[in-house]
């Protein structure tokens, strides 16, 4: 159905989509052309649950939210104007569901903040290497109270100010930052004091 099918394929192997052979996609896909959009879905899916999977905090979670954002996405792509690129646009539909999920889930936050929500499964990595203290900072960062993970995520791995995650998680932008420094308190403290900074 497209007519640059094989430049489509080839570019869906880069690492980071390309962003002509996205557009085109997204106008087949726009159109109904199903084959498309799971292109798409290939090209873009593994960064997106890792982006769902550090907000959320737990993989069958983010499998959820994954499919929920992805099924948004179908339904808007006849309204996507090409300003921007798909994966960009791709990644702030998946962050609001994630938040909108969030916020649905407000009520329960109360039974996550204590500290026997952050049991810790693993065990300082006393030989320094670092792919175990990777391994063991992102379960640490799963272990956070949800808003506290979610602010950790969206200031420190997505760059968002706190002025922008207070707006999304309806918080007192003073609440957001008091959020990211108890994140960062708790990890440190999970992590065995493995970071220095002050």
């Amino acid at each position: 159905m497209l007519s640059h099918a094989v430049t489509i394929e080839a570019a869906a192997d880069a690492s980071v989509p390309d962003r002509d052979a996205d557009h085109a996609l997204v106008r087949a896909a726009g159109a109904g052309d199903m084959g498309a959009f799971e292109q798409l879905y290939r090209r873009h899916y593994r960064r997106i649950f890792a982006l769902l999977r550090r907000l959320c905090g737990h993989e069958s979670r983010a499998e959820d939210l994954l499919q929920e954002a992805f099924v948004k996405a179908w339904q808007a792509l006849p309204a996507f104007r090409f300003e921007s690129a798909f994966g960009t646009w791709l990644h702030r539909l998946a962050v609001n569901t994630a938040l909108m999920d969030l916020r649905s889930r407000r009520g329960g936050e109360d039974r996550e903040t204590d500290d026997s929500a952050l049991e810790w499964q693993g065990t300082a990595d006393s030989a320094g290497q670092r792919t175990a203290l990777g391994l063991d900072l992102e379960r640490a960062v799963a272990t956070l109270p949800p808003r506290a993970r979610a602010v950790l995520v969206l200031y420190d791995v997505e760059g968002w100010k706190h002025e922008e995650i207070a707006a999304e998680l309806g918080m007192a932008v003073g609440s957001s930052k008091a959020q990211l420094h108890r994140a960062r308190q708790l990890l440190r403290t999970r992590l065995g004091g493995h970071d220095d900074r002050a």
